[in-house]
């Protein structure tokens, strides 16, 4: 089968691989019907160190299921099934927690001999935990906002939720990225009357507004700390939602939350260090967010998406064959596209 690779910074390339295969009784072979890139696969995109082999990448994706293993149940050949971006058995203390990506079985696609999502197929370890069959077909309208469940939608829905986002509290999303357009959904969707996003791509920030930002901040740091301060009499708001990963994006949110309030961050952290110091701490903030189970909120976040009460596949602004999968990497690290959507 065809599937991508990546073999350094700015080297990705589509390739034939050998075939998914059922290794354990607990496996599935799915078929990729839509796959996409993400805002994370970037970060190698742009640093990897070249290497002569290359290495499979991808963590989105949706398909229908070829072949079940003898201990998987409740699914068959034909069902179309979501995958969250971390694999899981579904059963362990920390699933039944809800929290699958500390699983102690679990893993992320990619890695450790287990097939991308960028490909024609893939081989997915404890099938029966991770898979949610879809009530779709094949050819569904639907399959790109479906698949904004297997990372971005629950994402931003997580940045929300450990915020503590609710009709009572303001909010400020911090990255007009797929994930920062995301949390704007998904704190319109939990009630959030004002809503600033801080973005300075004018497509991305309407879309914003499209799903529910108030506001709109395109300064960045000192000069976008006023502005936010300045829409909301000099307080700053009860919830920030961090959505980019840079130091630069944590500190303007420290800038940004009102006293007593509350920083959530799922952008994936590029950096070691940040600010904890007394200043944060006599203004009683809390730090949260993380990486988000994925698998624990697919069930809420589902039938709003079945029935057309969220559209979250309105961030894939391209679509593309797998073999211009190089194509669509360029142009989301050019910011030409928001987000890619694979169709092998």
């Amino acid at each position: 089968m065809r599937a991508t690779l990546i073999y350094g910074a700015g080297d990705v390339r589509v390739e034939d691989v050998a075939d998914p295969k059922i290794q354990q009784p607990t496996d599935a072979v799915v078929r990729v019907l839509r796959s996409c890139i993400c805002g994370s696969d970037l970060w190698p995109y742009g640093s990897m160190p070249s290497q002569d082999q290359g290495d499979r990448i991808g963590h989105e994706f949706l398909g229908a299921v070829e072949e079940a293993g003898s201990e998987v149940n409740g699914l068959k050949a034909g069902d179309v099934v979501l995958a969250p971006f971390f694999y899981a058995d579904n059963t362990c203390e920390y699933c039944r927690e809800g929290l699958h990506t500390s699983c102690p079985h679990g893993g992320f696609w990619a890695t450790g001999g287990v097939d991308g999502g960028q490909g024609e197929a893939v081989r997915v370890p404890y099938a029966q935990g991770t898979l949610v069959k879809l009530p779709v077909g094949e050819d569904s309208a639907l399959l790109p906002s479906l698949l904004t469940l297997s990372d971005v939608l629950p994402t931003g829905h997580h940045c929300a939720v450990t915020a503590g986002v609710n009709p009572h509290t303001t909010v400020t999303v911090i990255g007009d990225g797929a994930v920062g357009l995301s949390a704007v959904l998904a704190a319109k969707r939990l009630g959030a009357d004002q809503i600033i996003l801080m973005g300075r791509h004018k497509d991305r920030t309407d879309l914003g507004r499209y799903f529910g930002a108030t506001d709109i901040v395109a300064e960045r740091g000192a000069e976008g700390i006023t502005r936010v301060r300045e829409l909301t009499r000099g307080f700053g708001t009860h919830t920030v939602l961090e959505c980019v990963g840079h130091l630069p994006a944590l500190e303007m949110a420290f800038g940004v939350v009102r006293d007593g309030g509350t920083v959530s961050r799922v952008g994936a952290p590029q950096y070691a260090d940040g600010p904890i110091g007394f200043p944060f701490f006599r203004r009683n903030i809390t730090l949260t967010g993380g990486l988000t189970p994925v698998r624990a909120y697919i069930d809420d976040l589902l039938p709003d998406v079945l029935d057309g009460k969220l559209q979250p596949g309105r961030v894939f602004d391209r679509t593309i064959g797998l073999d211009k999968v190089p194509e669509g990497y360029r142009a989301m690290a050019d910011r030409e596209a928001l987000k890619v959507l694979v169709q092998p």
